[in-house]
C-alpha cells in the first residue's frame, strides 16, 4: 500500500543522507552570521548617518535663526 517510502534494511545508507543535512545546516548557519553582521554593520552606518546629519541640520537652523 505504501510502497514509495523507503526504508533501508542496511542503515549505513543513511550515513551520506545525514552528513549532508549536517554540511547544509553549518552552511545555513555561517551564512546566517554572515548576513547578521552586515546587518549590524549597516546599522551602525545609518545610525552614524543620522547623527550627523541631524547635527547639521540644527547647526544650520541655529544660523539661518540668527542671521
Amino acid at each position: 500500500m505504501m510502497e514509495f517510502l523507503y526504508f533501508p534494511e542496511d542503515k549505513t545508507e543513511y550515513i551520506p543522507a545525514v552528513l549532508m543535512l549536517a554540511v547544509f545546516v553549518i552552511l545555513a548557519g555561517v551564512t546566517m552570521y554572515f548576513i547578521i553582521k552586515k546587518s549590524r554593520k549597516e546599522e551602525r552606518k545609518t545610525e552614524n548617518f543620522s547623527r550627523s546629519h541631524t547635527v547639521s541640520e540644527q547647526s544650520s537652523k541655529d544660523y539661518s535663526n540668527k542671521a
